[in-house]
């Protein structure tokens, strides 16, 4: 069975960093793109930026300029590097892999991050 397992979550004061980690547990084939997702409380669950298998990145207006996702594909990992946060960051935040030719996507079990002011 594979997992997405995240890491890199936390609670950091406004202004600060932090890099989120998603790695598969197990083998995974056919991974297309890898996601990063957010929910606050009380809110929807909310796309933050996206990574093509080419490498095509593209981010919520909310984070662009602060926030950037990479991927390692030997790794099977993908990764959220998270500069100058906002207490408005808060939330879990979810890895997705989408795969191609209709396999089902996998999901992560969420990190929670807090951004204090």
């Amino acid at each position: 069975q594979v997992l997405l397992v995240e890491s890199g979550g936390g609670l950091v004061q406004a202004g600060g960093s932090l890099r989120l980690s998603c790695a598969a547990s197990g083998s995974i084939f056919s991974i297309n793109a890898m996601y990063w997702y957010r929910q606050a409380p009380g809110k929807q669950r909310e796309l933050v930026a996206v990574i093509t298998s080419g490498g095509i990145t593209n981010y919520a207006d909310s984070v662009k300029g602060r926030f950037t996702i990479s991927r390692d594909n030997a790794k099977n990992t993908v990764y959220l590097q998270m500069n100058s946060l906002k207490p408005e960051d808060t939330a879990v935040y979810y890895c997705k892999f989408s795969r191609l030719n209709g396999a089902p996507e996998y999901w992560g079990q969420g990190t929670q991050v807090t951004v204090s002011s």
